[in-house]
């Protein structure tokens, strides 16, 4: 696993150790970056399920000012730190270990709002639609965002949920992709 692009391009980012987590691939990262940026002058990001922090550090490197990574797994938040002090993007970023749902409702409350939001829940807990529900009550989305929703491709995620509606889909082998905007933006 690497940064694809931006300040960080070729730098090598650290797994999470054993078997609880599943990366995204670089081939499936480079996708999801050409479809929604490539680049970005600022922005607020969030990654939930963080894992390694591949997507989110990803983000950093094009050009996001700041990232939230939540994980509730030990090892996932360790790699995450690790990740961001090896490439020094601490000063850049908030790490929680927290569920998802309790993570989401904290940041809403702490949190203005962010232009991207990762969502790479694991494939066997897809939990995608309430997810994005609490997204759209919350409010949590700035206008002009996008949500990146990664899921098994045998999954069939809703067109829109509430304000949010499916932007593109694509797959990519076993990884389905599906991007969410904002109603009429």
């Amino acid at each position: 696993m690497r940064v694809i692009s931006g300040s960080k391009k070729g730098r090598s980012l650290k797994a999470v150790p054993g078997t609880s987590t599943r990366p995204t691939t670089d081939k499936v990262k480079e996708s999801i970056f050409n479809m929604i940026g490539p680049y970005f002058d600022g922005g607020r990001g969030l990654d939930l399920f963080a894992g390694s922090g591949g997507l989110g550090i990803e983000a950093l490197s094009r050009g996001f000012d700041h990232c939230v990574f939540v994980d509730r797994d030990f090892k996932a938040i360790q790699t995450v730190k690790s990740n961001l002090k090896t490439l020094e993007l601490t000063a850049y970023a908030d790490v929680y270990r927290n569920d998802a749902e309790r993570a989401l409702h904290a940041a809403a409350k702490r949190e203005a709002g962010f232009h991207g939001i990762f969502l790479d829940p694991p494939y066997k807990e897809q939990k995608l639609k309430a997810l994005l529900s609490v997204i759209d009550e919350q409010q949590m989305l700035e206008d002009g965002g996008f949500i990146v929703a990664e899921h098994d491709k045998d999954v069939e995620l809703p067109e829109a949920v509430g304000d949010l509606v499916i932007t593109r889909k694509e797959t990519y082998g076993l990884t389905g992709v599906a991007i969410y905007k904002k109603r009429g933006l």
